[in-house]
């Protein structure tokens, strides 16, 4: 009977030391990682109140200022992106999804650099009423959020 308890035991120690072992694995394998793996999103209130560092990889969502958008001869855009607490300006190189436009809502990846946002991808959206949730809820948390009239926005 004290060699079932002992085997108990012994099973139990085992099971606990693997369990330790692959949680510590998967600790290691998320601090090899590189940095640009882990990507925030930030509303351009945050931004403009705590501006990242420009090395810093990350999301920037709101809705496009009317009358914003400058395009240059090339395929350079400057626009302007605001949750309504406030306003940042955006340059991007390359091509622009078909559904951007003034008043319309975008999510850019890139860095924040010399008080403009340098995007290197504007994330396409799926249609005239889906909206990202980080850019639903920075708009809602200013109070500027307004659903399209088909109903709630998508996400």
């Amino acid at each position: 009977m004290s060699g079932l308890k002992s085997l108990k035991k012994t099973r139990r120690i085992q099971v606990i030391g693997l369990a330790g072992v692959c949680v510590a694995a998967i600790l290691v394998i998320l601090a090899m990682l590189p940095e640009e793996s882990f990507q925030f999103f930030r509303s351009p209130s945050e931004v403009a109140e705590s501006p990242p560092p420009p090395n810093e990889l990350f999301r920037i969502g709101g809705l496009i200022v009317e009358g914003s958008i400058e395009s240059d001869t090339g395929e350079t855009v400057r626009f302007e992106v605001t949750d309504g607490g406030a306003v940042i300006p955006v340059v991007y190189t390359g091509i622009l999804p078909d559904l951007f436009g003034d008043g319309q809502g975008m999510v850019g990846q890139g860095r924040y650099v010399n008080d403009t946002f340098e995007a290197v991808e504007i994330l396409a959206r799926h249609d005239e009423t889906y909206m990202p949730k980080e850019v639903i809820d920075a708009l809602k948390e200013q109070g500027q959020y307004v659903a399209p009239d088909a109903g709630d926005a998508t996400n």
